[in-house]
């Protein structure tokens, strides 16, 4: 396999109460996955290919729980990219030089057989894992804002984490309440509404997590 390494953050948020059902061995919310995540690269390179700086990003449906597949995707990366770099993030981000189920990009893409065509489009990011704040925009594409989980009395911040020692995508996540409203591509997201969101720092290799 082609040696790559990413290192940066994630924004994600779908359509399931706060936590994320799947997280938890659970079925989703409402019997659906709808997702759209975000990927800030700060270092990162596929074979020769240096993957600093970029970022990039996918929207993907499910008719019932990811691990029942027949799923649907869309890449989306950041149009400041190479063609040489366009083709590394998408082989990375479609499980190839990937070990069986060692990142959430293997098991995206083998549970959503019905992929779309990769756009790149200019994308923006202001995200605060420790605040739970972010803000994403992928132009022409989707938007995502997240903000901290509310106290069910008082509607203060609620903070809430989630290790991972042996998942696939982080090792460590904060959670948050998130909202996506998407305005193209192939994909659309209509369920995503005050529900499930998080920040994750990510660093995955061909064989998954690196773990400290």
């Amino acid at each position: 396999m082609k040696d790559w390494r990413i290192q940066g953050r994630e924004l994600a948020n779908c359509n399931c109460n706060f936590g994320c059902p799947c997280q938890f061995g659970v079925l989703p919310s409402d019997g659906t996955c709808e997702a759209a995540v975000f990927y800030q690269i700060e270092k990162g390179h596929y074979g020769d290919v240096t993957l600093d700086g970029l970022m990039a990003a996918g929207t993907y449906k499910w008719p019932g729980a990811i691990h029942e597949g027949q799923g649907e995707m869309q890449l989306i990366i950041d149009s400041r990219a190479t063609p040489e770099q366009v083709a590394a993030l998408e082989a990375i981000m479609t499980g190839q030089d990937t070990n069986e189920m060692a990142t959430m990009w293997f098991v995206f893409s083998a549970m959503a057989p019905n992929r779309h065509p990769t756009l790149t489009a200019p994308m923006s990011v202001e995200m605060d894992t420790d605040a739970r704040k972010g803000r994403v925009r992928v132009e022409g594409v989707f938007e995502i804002d997240a903000v901290p989980i509310p106290n069910i009395v008082t509607g203060d911040p609620h903070r809430i984490s989630i290790n991972l020692p042996n998942g696939f995508e982080f090792a460590r996540a904060e959670m948050a309440k998130g909202s996506t409203r998407t305005m193209g591509g192939a994909i659309s997201l209509a369920k995503n509404s005050g529900t499930h969101a998080h920040f994750a720092d990510l660093h995955l290799t061909g064989a998954g997590v690196v773990r400290a």
